[in-house]
């Protein structure tokens, strides 16, 4: 039996049809946004620990496992952003049991994800960070720190997957809760192992699953309780094959986003370690440090979106294309804003920023051209960005995919084969610029189009 859940209530998701758009994209963006910047600056806070603690080379390890953790996260995303949808759109159509199904599908194939990726990942762990351009000075480090992550995603792989599915279901603040709670103990445990325990690098790793193991009991115990919305029951164990194939069409365009990013950075650290002479593993390191600050802006528009995807999806579900409508030009406009004040801080202060990482001076001499360059096309990406998620988010996942490819693989690469060996390093970062601000026109295109035939379609259903 599933709880008798008034309307009225904050965590009924039936508030998602009848509440105010700017209401429920505070209500349900608000949290996933402090979710998403506590993780981020968890991340920047661990760059800094082991750039201080440990040592410049270790930064660029750091930045060498960047597109390895991408794809780690790219199979649970796979199934994760999948579930949390089809579980939106599934309470937009009033149906509780196949929302219940979703949550236990989505656990058991996250478990599932998180075995295969542990067989293959310790076995072929040196070749593939070999790969990512690891060098003999900053393979230990690198090595090191895959190891242990890769031991602990059976943990991350739940805690993330349960965790958009409790805010796709109506519970945006726990959500935000279990976030918090990683990333808390994550900052306590850091520098105790990094400074005290003078673990180095392997220590930063052993925070970061310490704090994911405190979100994964959270999480856990809010879909075993029977006064959630939607919980753990009997049924909800059975793999739906039909369920799952959905939520991997859906879960395909983040997973391949995702992926895209781990070849993009294969592509930019092999540009950089060639066409950077003798300070090639600084030039890595230096877009580490880029990478790093561009995420925690891009981490915040994820929490607009992830807002977004519970309102999308059930609103879509119900035909509700006024609500659909107003949902996506809400999202672009705050991301677009918080694009807007990534690219003037940036601009402004590239050398107190990188300051922040490392006292090597020829690493923020680098990273300072690199930011000059890189963040000129930002103001625009916010919107792309959103657009992409939208169209996931209504369970089209064949336009966000190719939207994710555009900027991530089909343009960004091409420009990395013909402008570095003209301009150098320069040359990366301008090809980055340029893809960003090309694949932003051709979204914002895409939107135009395709909102005319999505209108229209459910216009007619609403009215039939």
């Amino acid at each position: 039996m599933q709880p008798n859940v008034s309307t009225s209530t904050n965590n009924s998701p039936n508030i998602l049809g009848t509440a105010t758009i700017g209401q429920l994209l505070l209500q349900y963006s608000l949290p996933a946004i402090i979710a998403s910047l506590a993780t981020s600056l968890y991340n920047i806070i661990d760059s800094i620990f082991i750039g201080r603690g440990v040592g410049a080379m270790a930064i660029t390890g750091l930045a060498i496992t960047f597109p390895l953790m991408n794809l780690v996260v790219a199979f649970c995303v796979l199934i994760a952003v999948g579930g949390a949808t089809i579980s939106s759109i599934f309470l937009g159509q009033r149906n509780i049991e196949k929302a219940s199904r979703a949550v236990g599908n989505v656990m058991i194939i996250c478990l599932v994800h998180a075995a295969f990726i542990m067989t293959l990942g310790l076995i072929f762990l040196d070749p593939i960070l070999e790969m990512f351009g690891a060098t003999e000075e900053t393979m230990p480090y690198a090595r090191e720190f895959m190891t242990i992550i890769i031991l602990g995603t059976p943990i991350s792989y739940v805690f993330l997957g349960l965790n958009n599915l409790m805010r796709a279901t109506g519970y945006p603040r726990k959500a935000m809760i279990s976030a918090l709670l990683s990333v808390g103990v994550n900052v306590v445990v850091a520098p105790l192992l990094i400074f005290v325990f003078k673990w180095g690098i392997r220590g930063a790793a052993l925070a970061t699953i310490t704090g994911q193991t405190a979100a994964f009991v959270w999480v856990l115990c809010h879909f075993i309780s029977r006064k959630s919305y939607i919980h753990f029951t009997r049924g909800c164990w059975r793999l739906s094959w039909s369920l799952i194939r959905k939520m991997y069409a859906i879960g395909l365009s983040p997973f391949l986003m995702n992926c895209c990013s781990c070849l993009v950075v294969v592509f930019i650290n092999k540009a950089l370690l060639d066409y950077a002479g003798d300070q090639g593993n600084l030039a890595v390191g230096a877009y580490g440090i880029i990478n790093r600050t561009t995420m925690f802006f891009v981490m915040i528009i994820f929490g607009i979106t992830q807002g977004m995807q519970p309102i999308l999806g059930y609103n879509y579900g119900a035909a509700n294309w006024p609500r659909v409508k107003a949902t996506l030009m809400r999202g672009i406009m705050l991301a677009s804003i918080v694009a807007g004040i990534g690219f003037i801080l940036t601009e402004s202060f590239p050398d107190t920023i990188s300051h922040m990482f490392t006292t090597d001076k020829d690493m923020v001499g680098i990273a300072r051209d690199g930011f000059r360059i890189f963040f000129l096309a930002y103001p625009v990406v916010g919107a792309q960005v959103v657009i992409q998620n939208y169209f996931q988010s209504i369970g089209k996942p064949k336009l966000s995919i190719f939207l994710s490819l555009t900027r991530q693989l089909i343009f960004l690469v091409p420009l990395l084969w013909i402008l570095p060996p003209r301009m150098g390093v320069t040359g990366v970062w301008t090809s980055i610029c340029i893809s960003d601000f090309i694949a932003f026109l051709l979204a914002l295109v895409t939107a135009l189009i395709m909102n005319r035939r999505i209108g229209r379609h459910l216009m007619q259903i609403s009215n039939s």
